[in-house]
């Protein structure tokens, strides 16, 4: 074992395999934030998490193409891209370069003294800290998945290799402030668990500035497996894309992805969280048939509020066609996909996002709490479910059907309320009028029920902020 280690060492030196940019893009790192609820910079500033599933973008894209998407993300106000580094063992970037030698996760392939620049060197690993360092010019934080779950599950992962591996490439990254780590990825913490636990503690102790969670299996929380590990510091769930009457798990929660949100933030010791992948934009609902009818901007919208307003520090949204950069003549496209890439950049479930960052952010975020303490009575099931939450002098309740709400008043502080109506898919915000601030009120949003006419009811106290 001592002369393995010391021929991959030897080679890693010669190979010159250590990135020494420090291209922080003047991003500050992220820290949870005291209350244990949110993220924030280390400046203080709150950070909303608005991120993309952009899984293939180290290796389909290329370095224009990877600006491109890059700079569109942030025009719309995305702050967070989640990528897979190695999607599996034998992957391969745009130039055809590949990450490893031999599949061997102990053996990145570097070329000698090789950077970005050199047009007859180019680098797996190069094209990827160029792609990142882009991503903190523009404000962006990378979530790196280090090896996707089922490369570890099929056993061509040893324990060996898993803690080489993770142990340089987190030190390769150690030095960019724009890097989050998602361990596992779309995998049980329940195999493997070894290999999970190896990755995040070698993650925690050779960069240790950046945050880390775990990206779990469909229909399903890291909190089940790693609440309490000492790597763990916020928990992702994946309320995933199966229809009610597809989900057959133990929890059975279907599209009800507020639940998912509502458990975490009852456990202890408290810890962040939010759904890192529900169901995305233009994909088959249960995703694998075609024939089945596909998930639209509305589902999308409704997703990312029931999950914030249920305790969520922020939300990743996903399009068929980015999350796999599916591009004209692929010939390993899945799940029905119909868009190419750069034409589903403007799908209206992406444009929509910007608003729900954009309203947490306007009022004061490390104070806001759920609280169904404000429906007056039920607040219903499936559809039809109200879901709200409040800081001290303010509330959001959130309609996917647009039915009336009855709320419970004297709740937020002051002698009288002003009412307005958000829209979640075009930031519009409409005065409804002042009230006193006691008993019960009931509101109507605009238009008729129905899926889809989603509005948010804002109460602010007429003492101000």
């Amino acid at each position: 074992m001592r002369n393995y280690w010391f021929f991959i060492l030897l080679f890693m030196l010669l190979c010159g395999c250590q990135s020494d940019k420090d291209s922080n893009g003047g991003l500050p790192l992220l820290q949870v934030s005291p209350n244990g609820r949110f993220l924030m910079g280390e400046n203080g500033n709150p950070f909303f998490w608005l991120g993309d599933t952009g899984w293939l973008l180290f290796s389909k894209l290329t370095r224009e193409e990877a600006d491109f998407y890059l700079q569109k993300r942030k025009e719309q106000g995305f702050n967070v891209i989640q990528v897979m580094v190695l999607h599996s063992l034998d992957v391969v970037n745009a130039y055809g370069d590949s990450a490893l030698v031999c599949g061997d996760p102990s053996r990145p392939l570097c070329t000698p003294g090789a950077g970005f620049e050199d047009e007859k060197a180019y680098d797996f690993w190069d094209h990827a800290d160029y792609i990142v360092d882009q991503a903190g010019k523009r404000g962006i934080y990378m979530a790196l998945v280090p090896v996707w779950g089922s490369n570890v599950k099929k056993g061509a992962v040893s324990r060996d290799q898993a803690d080489f591996y993770s142990s340089w490439l987190a030190e390769r990254y150690a030095g960019r402030n724009n890097v989050i780590w998602l361990n596992g990825g779309d995998i049980r913490g329940s195999d493997s668990t070894a290999v999970w636990n190896i990755i995040g503690n070698n993650l925690r102790e050779k960069a240790p500035g950046h945050l880390i969670t775990f990206h779990p299996f469909g229909r399903m929380k890291s909190s089940m497996w790693f609440h309490n590990a000492p790597w763990l510091d916020f928990n992702m769930f994946q309320s995933g894309h199966r229809r009610y009457d597809q989900d057959d798990t133990a929890l059975g929660y279907g599209q009800d992805n507020w639940k998912y949100a509502r458990d975490d933030y009852a456990l202890l010791p408290v810890k962040p969280t939010l759904d890192g992948e529900p169901s995305y934009e233009s994909i088959p609902q249960g995703l694998h048939d075609a024939t089945q009818p596909y998930w639209t901007a509305a589902d999308v919208r409704r997703y990312a509020w029931w999950s914030v307003l249920a305790g969520g520090f922020g939300f990743t949204y996903g399009h068929n066609a980015v999350m796999q950069m599916h591009k004209p003549g692929d010939q390993d496209s899945a799940y029905g996909v119909k868009e190419y890439w750069r034409d589903a950049l403007d799908f209206p479930g992406a444009s929509a996002m910007v608003h729900l960052k954009n309203l947490m952010l306007d009022y004061p975020f490390f104070e806001r709490i759920p609280d169904s303490s404000l429906i007056a009575g039920s607040n219903g099931e499936k559809y039809d479910y109200l879901a709200a939450s409040r800081g001290r002098d303010y509330a959001f309740v959130y309609t996917y059907t647009g039915r009336g709400m009855e709320i419970n008043l004297g709740i937020l502080e002051g002698d009288s309320l002003r009412a307005s109506w958000y829209s979640p898919s075009d930031g519009r915000m409409t005065p409804a009028g002042t009230l006193e601030n006691t008993g019960t009120a009931l509101f109507n949003p605009p238009g008729e029920p129905a899926e889809g006419n989603d509005w948010v009811l804002v109460l602010e106290s007429g003492n101000g902020s």
